[in-house]
């Protein structure tokens, strides 16, 4: 059985986001992948070749002014040197972000996401989870608490650390990682077979 490697491409301005890339990783492994946490604003040339042999990446920021952080786009503009050899073609991506609104514009951040990954020509996994918390019975402690599709969307209070990140949003993150393994090692052993 071929091992998916998938590696989560973010960048935290204040420990939040690292929160979530980190439940991303741990919902990945725990499916079985083997998977590679890297900072895009302290990326190596060896982190790179990592992502190039990665079989899906997840991109992670924060949403600031309605996108992504600056350092986030200055990685997003350096992977124009693999979007020149198609390097990173059919190869899996999805994305999670983090605002301190509930709303926020996240969207706007994972459309972001989904428009670098299909620059790629990259395959956009998205959450695949019906929204949590929007009925009477509901709970801001259920999964998918603020009801996002394209990737995980997490809301932290501007006003506290890392530690207060949100519960539900951390196991919507792990299973965002999970859900990328899980169609990461389909698409690897697919393409061994063909």
């Amino acid at each position: 059985m071929t091992t998916p490697v998938v590696s989560i491409a973010y960048h935290s301005g204040y420990g939040h986001t690292a929160v979530i890339a980190e439940a991303v990783r741990s919902g990945a492994a725990a499916a079985g992948a083997e998977v590679h946490l890297i900072k895009v604003d302290e990326i190596t040339d060896e982190q790179w070749q990592t992502l190039d042999r990665s079989d899906a990446i997840v991109f992670g920021s924060p949403t600031y002014m309605g996108t992504a952080s600056g350092a986030f786009h200055v990685f997003a503009e350096a992977t124009s040197k693999r979007w020149f050899g198609q390097d990173w073609k059919d190869k899996l991506a999805a994305g999670f972000t983090n605002s301190a609104s509930k709303s926020g514009d996240k969207l706007h951040t994972l459309q972001f996401f989904q428009t670098l990954a299909a620059q790629h020509g990259m395959h956009w996994v998205n959450l695949g989870l019906l929204p949590g918390w929007n009925s009477s019975t509901g709970s801001e402690n259920d999964l998918n608490r603020l009801g996002f599709f394209a990737g995980a969307a997490a809301q932290s209070n501007n006003d506290q650390g890392p530690e207060a990140v949100h519960k539900a949003d951390i196991a919507t993150a792990e299973h965002l990682g999970r859900r990328v393994a899980e169609t990461a090692r389909v698409f690897t052993q697919g393409r061994a077979a063909a």
